[in-house]
């Protein structure tokens, strides 16, 4: 098992760890600092040796490895998005020889070349030793059997999730996603304590159980492990009302590690604690750039302190979110359930809008299903919006209008801005067996 040393990422000796990596850390804020900022340096280090990018981009911003001397010289280190990873492609962010890749997963590329991510197998160790203790936190225990619904493949969530639960000493069942039915009749049959999948399939499974005639409250389950997407606290009282068990977030990224960057405690459901130990976060303005101080709400930017075949610098995640003090593990910091990302923000007459703020409307009228759609046309000069949401069961024309005119003043009234709603036919929208599509653009593309 991996375990927590102050060693450099290239280096597989180092100091007697104190805590396996896949307990859940007890280091106090002090020394957790001083490992911080020795990972960071042999990081740095590592990444301007052996990856050109970054040996160019420290260049360019005037900085030498040698000058990283506390935390506070990351700031003036560079960014990395995810457009150099895709300039890069496929193994230029690459750290270590091709041979030493023991595994690859990439994006689906639907926007341009993929991103791709190796991982040495110490990389995948310590994968497995961060998810075992995230299942953990979430209230997971060796001996549990643990279903996984998560996609398996070049996204990095099944694995991961796979890998962890053998780490912790539970029981996988590798199901990935899709196959609802099938889904529905195993976790009747072997009985899982927890499940991890992302909540919008979830919300699929819990409709296959009460079809076929099962009340989602009388299975094993007592705990969802969900990420992949954003989700709002209604979305959480949506499926803890209806199954009775606990619904907590984990938070990754693959172009970081993968899921089991962060996550969050059963116990406080108070926000994802991050595994400071070995991502160092920031959040920043995403228009100025400027690190912001704990408690205002940013983007989120990570830097990989552990990482040997594919260190990342100040990656910048797009996701929208602000840094807490620790709770149930006092010297990790939380973040904020991520509000929305940058990229995924709808801008409608001015107003900012995020697929979650619509979530919370919809899931706050009883005659809905959790099912919508956010559809973005452009007709004239204005973008206009149009949330396509379906009711549980037919509706008449006059049920369906006020339900539709009343989503149409809440939006107003709580968002800020103007949307026509159209109640569709019951299970007419879209569903999800990975992540749900939230945002449908039909505008122009020249």
């Amino acid at each position: 098992m991996a375990a927590m040393t102050t060693e450099s990422p290239a280096s597989t000796t180092g100091p007697a760890p104190a805590l396996p990596d896949h307990e859940i850390p007890t280091i106090e804020v002090g020394p957790l600092r001083e490992l911080q900022l020795s990972r960071l340096q042999a990081t740095v280090r590592h990444a301007h040796d052996n990856v050109p990018h970054y040996r160019a981009a420290l260049q360019d911003n005037g900085v030498h490895p040698d000058d990283v001397r506390s935390l506070d010289d990351l700031a003036r280190l560079p960014f990395t998005t995810k457009a150099d990873l895709r300039a890069n492609y496929p193994f230029g962010m690459f750290a270590v020889p091709r041979e030493r890749i023991v595994r690859l997963h990439a994006s689906s590329g639907t926007t341009g070349r993929p991103t791709v991510v190796g991982y040495t197998a110490s990389d995948i160790d310590t994968w497995a030793d961060l998810m075992a203790r995230s299942i953990r936190l979430a209230g997971g225990h060796p001996g549990d059997i643990v279903h996984v619904a998560y996609g398996y493949g070049l996204f990095t969530g099944g694995l991961g999730a796979h890998y962890g639960v053998e780490r912790l000493g539970a029981t996988v069942v590798p199901v990935s996603g899709g196959m609802t039915e099938r889904q529905v009749q195993l976790i009747t049959d072997f009985g899982p304590r927890v499940i991890m999948v992302t909540p919008s399939y979830f919300l699929s499974l819990l409709d296959g159980m009460e079809r076929a005639g099962i009340d989602p409250a009388t299975t094993s389950l007592k705990v969802g492990i969900f990420g992949a997407e954003p989700w709002t606290e209604a979305m959480r009282q949506e499926i803890e009302g209806r199954t009775g068990m606990d619904a907590v977030d984990i938070y990754g990224l693959s172009e970081v590690m993968g899921p089991g960057v962060a996550m969050e405690a059963a116990t406080t459901k108070d926000g994802l604690h991050l595994w400071e130990d070995h991502f160092y976060p920031e959040v920043i303005d995403p228009v100025t750039e400027e690190v912001l101080p704990d408690g205002e709400l940013g983007e989120l930017v990570l830097t990989s302190l552990t990482k040997q075949a594919m260190p990342v610098l100040r990656y910048r995640t797009r996701d929208l979110t602000r840094l807490l003090p620790g709770t149930a593990v006092p010297s990790m910091r939380r973040m904020q359930k991520i509000t929305g990302r940058t990229d995924d923000m709808m801008i409608i007459r001015g107003v900012n809008v995020f697929p979650t703020q619509i979530e919370e409307h919809v899931l706050a009228e009883p005659r809905l299903s959790p099912y919508f759609q956010c559809v973005l046309t452009q007709p004239g000069r204005m973008v206009e919006l149009t949330v396509l949401v379906e009711p549980l069961e037919q509706l008449d024309a006059g049920a369906a209008d006020a339900i539709a005119r009343e989503l149409e003043r809440a939006v107003k009234t709580h968002v800020g801005t103007t949307c026509r709603v159209q109640v569709r036919d019951p299970g007419t929208i879209e569903r999800s067996i990975g992540k749900a599509r939230r945002i449908v653009d039909e505008r122009p593309k020249n």
